[in-house]
């Protein structure tokens, strides 16, 4: 297998992804197979994210791969995941990818297990774990948005989010999903409230307060479960991060008029909960408030207490939040480390504890497909990849795909148990 599976050539680019912004494209060529990735890039990023690019920004960054990974990794056997990871680990030779960019080894990363699975004709989530399940995440997306994915009038938490709890497959998941999506601006327009638009992520973009934009999903949400049979539920990604003002030691809304203490947003976040039911909150607080977290997490009853900014699928992070007991679920984002294997570690790490993985987009997107096969690879409980928008839609349509395929094997296909659904 080694021969058909080594690599024989890599070559990079730069190309744009959703929001026009200069990417990283990498191809990677075995001797009967072949793979391409490109990186996304997010809006909010957490300062314990490894750098994107080397010096000189993501123009470098193909001159990197020519000049220093090519040779070392040309040779290597891409079914051999863990050496390709090491080998870049090794050329770059910083703790946060400060040489050649994290943005640009997640690539070659990425693009090398596919041409593994290409070699094999084998799918990439096949590739990325032998033992096939049949058990498939849980969508979770973006429906009205704001903070910093948005412009002009929008709410102050960055993502009003619906997650699909209980369905007969995950096609009717993710179109519970498009339709609560379509019945909030329905909704919004006849209560005389305009949209201004979209944001990064697909999510509407309106000029709401908190509780209003809660409640129209809520409505929504209703309104699909009845129509559709689906168990849709409310949820929110905060990220605090972008509301936290150091000099005040405060969360700042600016529509919503509120300044708020650590102790005071953990009861404003818990009255939301209580309130409206979330099921989901993602980055309440900042991203070293690890006793926030904690707090947060011990009050809230059958919440997923989710970090991304606090952990930025960094293993050592996790480490520190378990030791706290700070949230109870995990954002993985695989180029906020680097590679597949830093990733993986992660989210083994983090499944010991019992955690939710939801394996994520970013709102920089690019249209690949391959997070959907990363997600079951991982055997993620919730995909995080938006409702509508082609880059979305891409990983959305993969796993519909892939859901057929296991229905044509005679393999048992279902949504994933979610740890706090019972």
């Amino acid at each position: 297998m080694a021969a058909s599976t080594t690599i024989k050539e890599i070559e990079a680019r730069v190309v744009f992804d959703s929001r026009g912004k200069k990417t990283i494209e990498v191809d990677v060529r075995t001797q009967s197979g072949f793979g391409r990735a490109a990186a996304p890039s997010g809006a909010s990023r957490g300062v314990w994210e490894v750098q994107s690019y080397p010096e000189g920004g993501v123009d470098e960054a193909p001159k990197k791969v020519a000049e220093l990974i090519a040779p070392k990794v040309v040779g290597l056997d891409s079914n051999i995941q863990g050496d390709i990871d090491r080998v870049l680990h090794e050329v770059d030779d910083t703790e946060n990818f400060s040489t050649v960019g994290g943005n640009t080894a997640y690539a070659v990363s990425i693009a090398s297990a596919i041409a593994a699975a290409s070699s094999k004709e084998i799918p990439l989530h096949r590739q990325m774990s032998s033992h096939l399940t049949g058990e498939l995440p849980h969508p979770l997306g973006n429906v009205v948005g704001g903070g910093m994915h948005a412009k002009g009038g929008k709410t102050d938490i960055q993502e009003f989010l619906v997650l699909p709890v209980r369905a007969d497959s995950f096609f009717a998941a993710a179109n519970a999903n498009i339709k609560v999506h379509g019945e909030v601006a329905r909704l919004l327009e006849d209560a005389g409230k305009p949209l201004s638009g979209k944001g990064d992520e697909g999510a509407w973009v309106a000029a709401l307060s908190t509780e209003e934009a809660i409640e129209a999903l809520s409505e929504s949400c209703r309104a699909v479960s009845d129509e559709t049979g689906v168990e849709v539920k409310v949820g929110l990604d905060m990220a605090a991060s972008t509301m936290w003002s150091e000099d005040e030691k405060a969360y700042l809304y600016g529509r919503d008029g509120k300044k708020l203490n650590e102790g005071e947003q953990i009861e404003f976040v818990l009255s939301l909960i209580k309130t409206y039911g979330l099921i989901y909150v993602e980055d309440p607080f900042r991203e070293d408030a690890f006793q926030a977290f904690a707090e947060l997490t011990r009050k809230a009853k059958r919440c997923f207490i989710c970090g991304d900014d606090l952990y930025t699928t960094n293993i050592r992070r996790l480490r520190i939040g378990l030791k706290q007991n700070s949230a109870n679920s995990i954002i993985i984002k695989p180029n906020q480390v680097g590679t597949l294997t830093d990733a993986l570690n992660t989210v083994e790490e983090a499944k010991k504890a019992g955690y939710g993985i939801v394996v994520s987009h970013r709102s920089g997107e690019v249209t690949g497909w391959e997070l959907a096969h990363i997600a079951l690879g991982f055997g993620a409980h919730m995909i995080k990849t938006g409702v509508v928008g082609g880059e979305r839609i891409a990983k959305i349509n993969e796993l519909t795909r892939i859901e057929q395929q296991l229905k044509k094997q005679k393999h048992p296909s279902r949504l994933i148990s979610l740890p706090l659904i019972k």
